[in-house]
């Protein structure tokens, strides 16, 4: 039975969450401040946050900034829950590592939908703890990238992008689905943003940033290089 932590200071809508998710088979812990909820976290791993943006006492951004910058929680899937609405504020969210986001109000079954994605999205990574491709190895025990044994540093994001081309090795994906998978499924703000993260991870990588080769009008894949490759 997965655990989920759910991070709110409004007792009522704590209350609900909680009650939907154990209905649909959870375990769930609640907390009102950023402050227990750490606390929490020194002796209990969840495998899921639900993370209310505007907290008493810290706010919920730099909560999550934290979480994914510390090496014991930073694979904990986060989903973003907040009465802000605009494109500016989930894509702030989004870059800093959430893995989803919703805007209240919202209904249970949304909840408990976006919650078995995030669920079932991080079995299937984490079914794999190492990627290796033409010299360019990921090991996520380690959250390590090398190149021809070399480290390479990445952004989290960089790094997320990285590891979905790994993956699908020799699968085209297409923009829309790079975009759900890194940037999360409610993610509306510029495409764009895929491209920029593509060029900077192919910098960084190097001689096999070519290995992430362009499809016209389509997506992005890893594959082997070839003469052509954009």
């Amino acid at each position: 039975m997965a655990k989920i932590f759910i991070v709110e200071d409004d007792e009522n809508i704590r209350e609900i969450e909680q009650f939907a998710l154990k209905n649909a088979g959870y375990e769930t812990e609640g907390f009102k401040t950023a402050r227990g909820f750490l606390k929490r976290l020194e002796s209990v791993r969840p495998e899921l946050v639900i993370l209310d943006i505007m907290l008493p006492d810290r706010d919920g951004l730099e909560l999550l900034r934290g979480l994914r910058l510390d090496g014991r929680t930073f694979k904990i899937p986060i989903l973003l829950v907040s009465a802000k609405s605009t494109e500016l504020d989930k894509v702030k969210g989004l870059e800093l590592g959430a893995d989803d986001y919703m805007t209240k109000p919202f209904g249970v079954m949304e909840l408990i939908s976006r919650v078995k994605a995030l669920l079932r999205r991080m079995e299937l990574l984490e079914r794999s703890e190492e990627f290796f491709f033409e010299g360019i190895r990921m090991e996520e025990d380690r959250r390590q990238v090398t190149v021809d044994g070399e480290p390479v540093e990445l952004t989290y994001k960089e790094y997320e992008l990285l590891k979905v081309l790994l993956h699908n090795s020799g699968i085209v994906l297409p923009r829309g689905r790079l975009l759900e998978r890194v940037w999360g499924i409610d993610y509306e703000g510029e495409t764009r943003t895929l491209d920029v993260h593509i060029k900077t991870l192919r910098h960084k990588l190097g001689k096999k940033g070519a290995l992430i080769q362009t499809v016209r009008n389509v997506g992005y894949t890893l594959n082997y290089a070839r003469p052509d490759a954009p």
